[in-house]
């Protein structure tokens, strides 16, 4: 545990000397300086979602949901360490240079652990997925990859949107998310609380929305929750603007005095927006005193302090040549490697470069740049699209690529004047020349993302339905009327109906937005340099018709733990490889109060393969068919058998190992589920505890 003592101290001993107009300065997130003070302006607002972001140059890794689906927490620590790194080094030298600007601190609004329950979320890319577990775990390896362990914080994380925010998002400035006891327990505050008592994530960011009648940034259930139950002890940060929807839209406070009243008496100490213009006026109106914003000020600077920025530090010396170098730029094309999907394969992939004449590489997201990024991303040097890695793969080959966009991603046309279906003839043209075609579709940050409001510069928000936009579906039954060989690649951040590609079809991946060179991943394993191993961390279900009321946040019907439907495509946790690992035998015992599991699993291939191993909890008397209790990405050397070890804490868990009920341990490398052991061809090992 890190020491806050002396940060607190310090805090403290800088607070007692500010008058209260200078008090009321630093609470909005644009904080200028206090030159008698020696306190530098700071603003609190930057972005580290999947990279440095909206400040230039930085490595552009691939989208959160992107990084859940590698489930490997190695790996996301070292990224996040890359990116706290990255941060650094822009932050040192925009402070030499005098530049204070927005997006250029070391206060990194990330990661996003909201739970992703309805796949019409428009910003459920941005988070790490539908379970609490792998939410918990992957956030946890980011945070701590982000802060680091020494005596001041590398760059400062923080967990948002705290808490029950998962859409619609054209109603967030007014909406009350009503969540039961059991789903705030079980699904929506998990996530937070591990970040919080294991990770000590400094920051957390409120909600635009109520929860239950409450703002959630300044509900004093949530804050009773975070603070004194779970000992928070970092800053709090409101939603930008979200304070002034207390009394906009929300209607819960009648005037700005009254919405920053109640923000700071509930401990919301930083305003992203510009509401607490207003704290004079609080006090002069005896709604707030000057000890309630002393509270405050105390946290933001004791941040500010853990964080170095008035004093020298051991991170000072990081230099801007890390920005964006060969190890960073090589680390974020791994994570889209074993990030990538793939959903099915007939035996066609890996392709052979030496028995094939032709590929044909057709649809709107093949050569799009907008398809590799997601949003709150920052500006690469180079982008890789899916059509230029399989060039570059392929260029000291015989093998002849055509391209064709085929369509456009949402219109009817792609030029303006023309009629609709303007690029169908060209697709067909270049499939019917080729031996196979690549059909790339999808979506990009225009078509799924956040409410376009004063922070946001896009407007795209939520899907509406599951479908392939535009003409994408129609172009790719066009192509496979041809019978010849073909391929689909999505690019896309949540699910999509791919039914009929899993009839027609030859293989399917998802690449999600893989980041800037994501084509030199996906070529990758096109090519079989190296084989896929991601699993899925959310379900992809057929039809968004058959889910429950989009604004309903009861969790039943919802996910891979509540939804025994037939509306599941592909399950939570599924993921193919292009060589198997074979689970031969699992033990399970109880160790000092863990359940550890020793599973013994061999690859008999002669090529280095990855996958990841999952262990299912299931109680027949809950209401949860059930839930990821603990994983493992697992790396096998040509022919290599071994055994490995995955341990569970009971304390992360609902499990009573005293009491009576019927507790099954499922291990495999999928969910334990009719429609996993079909696509999969693999049954799961199913363990009881003794």
């Amino acid at each position: 545990m890190r020491d806050r003592t002396w940060a607190i101290k310090k805090a403290k001993e800088l607070v007692e000397k500010m008058t209260l107009e200078e008090k009321a300065s630093q609470m909005k997130y644009d904080a200028p300086s206090i030159d008698r003070l020696g306190v530098k302006e700071y603003n609190w607002w930057n972005e580290g979602l999947h990279g440095v972001a909206r400040s230039g140059v930085a490595t552009m890794f691939p989208q959160a949901i992107a990084l859940a689906a590698t489930f490997d927490q190695n790996l996301i620590k070292d990224i996040a360490e890359a990116i706290a790194d990255e941060a650094r080094a822009k932050y040192n030298i925009a402070q030499k240079l005098g530049d204070y600007d927005i997006y250029k601190g070391l206060t990194l609004w990330s990661p996003n652990v909201n739970i992703f329950r309805d796949p019409r979320w428009g910003r459920g890319h941005e988070t790490f997925g539908e379970d609490p577990f792998l939410a918990s775990q992957i956030g946890i390896s980011y945070v701590k990859g982000l802060q680091g362990d020494g005596k001041y914080i590398k760059a400062a994380a923080c967990a948002k949107h705290f808490a029950v925010h998962s859409g619609p998002e054209d109603e967030r400035h007014h909406f009350d998310a009503i969540a039961s006891k059991e789903d705030l327990r079980n699904t929506y505050l998990p996530a937070f609380k591990a970040l919080v008592t294991k990770a000590e994530v400094e920051g957390v960011m409120g909600a635009y929305n109520r929860v239950n009648g409450e703002a959630s940034c300044a509900s004093s259930y949530l804050q009773d929750v975070l603070r004194k139950q779970w000992g928070f002890q970092g800053y709090f940060v409101s939603d930008c603007w979200a304070i002034r929807d207390f009394h906009q839209n929300h209607k819960i406070t009648k005037t700005p005095v009254d919405s920053v009243s109640l923000a700071i008496k509930q401990g919301c100490d930083i305003n992203c927006g510009c509401a607490y213009k207003f704290i004079l006026d609080a006090v002069k109106e005896n709604k707030i005193n000057e000890n309630d914003i002393d509270k405050c000020l105390i946290r933001i600077f004791t941040t500010r302090y853990l964080l170095g920025m008035e004093e020298e530090c051991e991170y000072d010396n990081i230099p801007y040549d890390v920005v964006e170098c060969d190890k960073h730029i090589n680390l974020s094309i791994q994570a889209a490697i074993d990030s990538t999907v793939l959903l099915k394969n007939d035996g066609i992939l890996p392709l052979d470069k030496n028995k094939i004449d032709s590929i044909a590489v057709i649809g709107p997201n093949a050569n799009s740049r907008d398809a590799l990024i997601g949003n709150y991303h920052g500006t690469s040097s180079r982008y890789i699209t899916v059509l230029e890695g399989i060039q570059d793969e392929v260029e000291t080959s015989q093998v002849k690529i055509r391209y064709s966009s085929g369509c456009h991603l949402y219109r009817d046309n792609t030029e303006d004047r023309a009629k609709p279906k303007d690029r169908f003839s060209e697709a067909i043209t270049v499939a019917l020349l080729s031996d196979l075609s690549i059909i790339c579709v999808g979506l990009d940050e225009t078509l799924e993302g956040e409410e376009g409001d004063e922070g946001n510069s896009f407007a795209s928000g939520d899907k509406k339905d599951l479908n392939l936009p535009g003409l994408q579906k129609q172009l790719i039954q066009e192509i496979a009327k041809l019978g010849k060989p073909f391929i689909v690649l999505l690019l896309a951040g949540s699910s999509i109906d791919l039914s009929f590609c899993q009839d027609s079809a030859n293989a399917i991946l998802v690449g999600w937005y893989p980041g800037a060179r994501g084509g030199k991943a996906l070529s990758d394993i096109i090519f079989g340099n190296k084989s896929p191993s991601g699993k899925l961390p959310i379900t992809f279900y057929k039809d968004a018709n058959k889910l429950p009321p989009f604004t309903d946040y009861s969790m039943k019907g919802r996910t891979y733990r509540y939804d025994d439907s037939d509306n599941i495509l592909y399950p939570f946790g599924y993921g193919l490889t292009y060589y198997d690992i074979k689970l031969l035998n699992a033990e399970i015992n109880i160790i000092n109060n863990e359940i550890i599991i020793e599973a013994e699993v061999e690859n008999m291939n002669d090529k280095e393969v990855k996958d990841t191993l999952q262990v299912y909890l299931i109680d027949s008397k809950s209401n949860e068919i059930c839930h990821l209790c603990a994983f493992k990405k697992v790396t096998l050397k040509a022919e290599e058998k071994r055994n490995v070890k995955l341990s569970i804490n009971i304390e992360d868990h609902p499990i009573k190992i005293n009491d009576k009920r019927d507790y099954t341990f499922s291990v495999g490398f999928s969910q334990l589920s009719n429609l996993s052991e079909a696509l999969t061809k693999k049954k799961n090992l199913c363990l009881k505890l003794k």
